[in-house]
């Protein structure tokens, strides 16, 4: 299964290509992974090679460079593999000292003590572009990976055991995570045994669950997947959230297991799974007007819930009725004290604005503004978070200040994932008839448990916010 929507990394430039004498038996896939591979020098080479042409190793002067000419070449081949399903094989040259240089399983395929001497061997369960790939790294020592093929890659990589080049598929997929593609990664991970990649993948769930549980990729995990994430204890979001998931989950599931997708068939691949659901932590008007209403719930489950909710001896339920713990948000406070005068601070539409950068991944949730001192306020705020000048999220939301020194927390619809060493902007608009409270004595590092914040003047900062002063006080994140 392939990971949705990875974001690719910058191709490295490869040293060698296929020979212009490959087997005539070459697949389209060898050529489209040739397309993506532009041709160096050693395709001269490689083609003098195949050609029987004297010297042409005199053209490199390391023995990689001229290994990295044997690569996907005819020339001095000594076995063959017949690589993919039926239907889509691809026949790929090898030279058996080299990839035993590579890899324990091909050394032990071709030189340990239960050694076949094949001259052709089938590799159905890997893909020709992946096993090229790996090919590439163990004659080219080069790492070229793609979201297409990465799990591929990853999958060929453990079977041969490579594990450089599983390790770069790795932070290949760490780099590329997101909400989008973190379910269909925590599948895999588990699958592969990446007990780190598991890890980064329950952070990305756990901070931005919903839009995790509302992505595409949801729905391609398998049910054990299915059933820890709607186990698990710190997903941060409603169970209305939850449950809807739960549902387009079983729709795709019926599609797999040539289904009609009826609301009998959703329960029945559900199974157990729907009771690892808390329905009765929902909110009384979302199961009213949702679950109850589903046809998923069997009368009388519907019925003891509506109890649940009402009566003061309530039933037994199968569903677990203690609300999820969620994750308890964080709060980086960049001012030592605050204050306030005559005549400042006022808004007048302009931008308060400040950078920031992290040392670990964390998630925005939102800032934490100063209010009013002059006694209780409202105010409209339009928050926005950029990163190299393009805005990840915004939200125009109102808050109502109270007249105290306090902070009052404004969020964004979702948790914004940051990446590590990488500065952000975070800005606000505020619009107010009162003076307000402002920070002083500001902080350019702060750390916040694990995670230390660095700050820096923005140039979108109109206002006077800036270090040392201003705006801004709090970034509410998850870590």
């Amino acid at each position: 299964m392939m990971a949705a929507e990875l974001v690719p990394t910058k191709k490295l430039v490869p040293s060698a290509s296929a020979s212009s004498t490959s087997s005539s038996s070459s697949s389209s896939s060898t050529q489209q992974y040739q397309q993506q591979n532009p041709t160096s020098n050693n395709t001269t080479a490689a083609a003098a090679a195949a050609q029987g042409c004297c010297n042409w190793q005199g053209l490199f002067p390391t023995i990689r460079e001229r290994n990295s000419v044997m690569f996907n070449n005819e020339t001095m081949a000594d076995v063959h593999f017949v690589v993919g399903p039926p239907g889509g094989t691809q026949r790929v040259p090898g030279h058996k000292y080299v990839l035993a240089v590579g890899s324990s399983v091909f050394h032990a395929m071709f030189y340990g003590e239960l050694a076949e001497d094949q001259e052709e061997i089938r590799i159905p369960d890997v893909e020709p572009p992946s096993f090229l790939a790996m090919l590439k790294y163990i004659y080219c020592d080069e790492i070229d990976l793609c979201a297409d093929t990465v799990l591929a890659t990853l999958y060929a990589a453990k079977k041969y055991i490579v594990p450089h080049l599983a390790r770069a598929c790795v932070n290949f997929l760490e780099t590329s995570l997101s909400a989008k593609n973190a379910c269909v990664l925590l599948s895999q991970s588990c699958l592969f045994e990446e007990p780190d990649l598991t890890q980064r993948c329950w952070e990305v769930i756990d901070a931005q669950a919903e839009l995790a549980l509302r992505s595409e990729g949801f729905c391609d995990i398998d049910t054990q997947t299915l059933e820890c994430i709607l186990r698990r204890e710190t997903l941060n979001a409603k169970e209305m959230v939850v449950f809807e998931a739960a549902l387009n989950w079983a729709e795709a599931e019926c599609q797999r297991q040539d289904l009609t997708p009826t609301i009998e068939n959703k329960r029945l691949v559900l199974g157990k799974a729907i009771y690892l659901i808390r329905i009765p932590t929902m909110i009384l008007e979302d199961f009213a007007n949702g679950a109850a209403q589903s046809g998923v719930l069997t009368l009388n489950e519907t019925n003891d819930i509506f109890l649940w909710y009402t009566a003061a001896n309530k039933p037994e339920l199968l569903f677990c009725t203690k609300p999820r713990k969620g994750l308890a948000p964080q709060r980086c406070h960049r001012f030592q004290s605050c204050a306030y005068r005559s005549n400042q601070w006022r808004y007048r539409g302009r931008c308060d604005s400040i950078q920031f950068a992290t040392d670990k991944r964390v998630f925005i949730a939102g800032f934490g503004l100063y209010g009013s001192s002059c006694g209780s306020a409202e105010y409209s705020a339009k928050i926005e978070l950029k990163r190299q000048g393009v805005s990840m999220a915004q939200k125009i939301i109102k808050y109502f200040s109270d007249g105290s020194s306090s902070t009052f927390p404004v969020s964004f619809d979702y948790p914004v994932q940051i990446e590590p060493d990488t500065f952000y902007t975070a800005s606000v608009v505020l619009d107010g008839n009162e003076l307000s409270y402002f920070g002083q004595e500001g902080m350019t590092e702060v750390q916040c448990g694990k995670v230390t914040f660095q700050f820096q003047c923005s140039s979108d900062s109109t206002n006077g916010t800036g270090v040392q002063g201003g705006q801004i006080p709090e970034l509410i994140f998850y870590a």
